[in-house]
């Protein structure tokens, strides 16, 4: 999962074939602006209107501002910022003066990105870094932010004859209450097996190793542990305005099955309503519906 990647989003979209599924790594990797991701969505709701369906849903991912080009810049900026003068900006306490300090020590080009903002996402970019030094995304308020400018572009393809329905929206951020939810017997049983076997790695009085399960679209029995070296996974990232050995992310690769398959299918979805209910987890019954895997971990392994 992780704070940055769009795995569960990901997940989410294949499973419930949602109109728009954004997917941050596509984003960064095609250099995306924040108009054209706006475009997206904002074309997506045209054309269903044009259908007669003025309703629809977006998944956005948690860390997608990260992945904007032109705000990856400006966030990696605030963070050397916000590591380096810390105090002084703690000091001031009006809002205006906080975003004119911060637009004092930024680079032209982000601080034109900056100034572009409503004041509230200015304030949610400049609150307190998490333990590692980075913006905490949780607490920014992509889902509105982009509503906003949805809103004002459909409002201006209205004048100018493109759109022809009506827009409104109800956002919700699902981040807590899908760590509160139920484990599925697959995420029980996989917890379970990391938990045992990295007490199996610590009982041969082995340090410095991460429990790994492999295997996992087969039976539980069928499962494979073992242990990786964590300096295997370092690589250097910038951290509280250093550079330190941190694990590199595992994010959605966009040449992987789970992507080509939202890919293949996302042109159709966000036009006609295709939605999947998959109902409630199931605990009890047939090992293929109580006991399944995810739909992102079945297509990597072929299934």
């Amino acid at each position: 999962m992780g704070r940055s990647a769009s795995h569960i989003a990901l997940e989410c979209g294949l499973r419930t074939q949602a109109n728009i599924t954004l997917i941050s790594e596509e984003v960064a990797a095609k250099k995306q602006t924040l108009d054209q991701v706006v475009t997206t969505i904002a074309d997506s709701v045209a054309k269903r209107a044009a259908n007669g369906e003025n309703f629809g849903v977006a998944l956005i991912p948690e860390g997608l501002i990260e992945f904007i080009p032109d705000f990856k810049v400006l966030i990696a900026e605030l963070n050397d910022i916000l590591a380096k003068d810390a105090e002084a900006y703690a000091a001031i306490t009006e809002n205006d003066k906080k975003a004119a300090f911060i637009l004092g020590k930024l680079t032209e080009k982000s601080a034109a990105v900056f100034a572009s903002l409503p004041m509230e996402i200015k304030m949610q970019l400049t609150m307190d870094r998490d333990p590692h030094g980075n913006v905490q995304v949780s607490r920014i308020e992509t889902e509105k932010l982009l509503t906003q400018l949805v809103k004002a572009k459909l409002d201006g393809w209205k004048k100018e004859g493109k759109f022809v329905g009506k827009f409104s929206t109800q956002t919700h951020f699902f981040g807590y209450e899908g760590r509160c939810s139920m484990p599925s017997n697959f995420d029980a049983d996989y917890c379970y097996s990391l938990g045992f076997n990295a007490a199996a790695i610590i009982s041969t009085g082995k340090t410095g190793y991460m429990s790994s399960v492999r295997n996992l679209i087969a039976p539980a029995e069928k499962w494979i542990a073992g242990a990786i070296p964590l300096t295997a996974m370092m690589n250097m990232e910038h951290r509280h305005g250093e550079d330190k050995p941190v694990i590199k992310k595992a994010l959605v690769e966009l040449d992987g099955a789970p992507f080509k398959m939202l890919a293949a299918n996302r042109d159709k979805w966000a036009v006609e309503t295709s939605y999947v209910y998959p109902g409630p987890i199931q605990f009890f019954g047939p090992s293929e519906v109580a006991d399944i895997t995810t739909i992102t971990l079945a297509l990597e392994k072929g299934k």
